[in-house]
């Protein structure tokens, strides 16, 4: 099955500025679905890679199924929001460009 890898929203980078105290780790948060081979496969690479996340398991979780839905506009997982800026519906191989536009990687 081929992966889109669709990004949605403006670009932001990895730094946010986190007011009054000057600039902050953005901490991406990661929607997931068990069982999901490709999420499997981000979770596997983002920790060998010592890349920060919040992990959100959609499954069975209908609250946070809608917020990634609102997000990317579908329900494919893994789905990415970088601080506003959405990657839905990806493997590593849209993962990786992804994060060296933002100087992660």
């Amino acid at each position: 099955m081929r992966r889109s890898g669709v990004t949605l929203n403006g670009s932001c980078g990895a730094w946010g500025l986190n007011e009054g105290w000057g600039m902050s780790k953005i901490t991406p948060i990661l929607y997931v679905k068990t069982g999901c081979p490709w999420c499997d496969e981000v979770l596997e690479y983002l920790d060998a890679k010592g890349i920060d996340y919040q992990k959100v398991t959609v499954s069975g979780n209908p609250e946070a199924m809608e917020k990634m839905r609102e997000l990317s506009g579908q329900s494919k997982a893994p789905t990415m929001d970088w601080d506003g800026e959405v990657l839905a519906d990806f493997g590593v191989d849209e993962l990786v460009p992804f994060l060296k536009e933002r100087g992660v990687v």
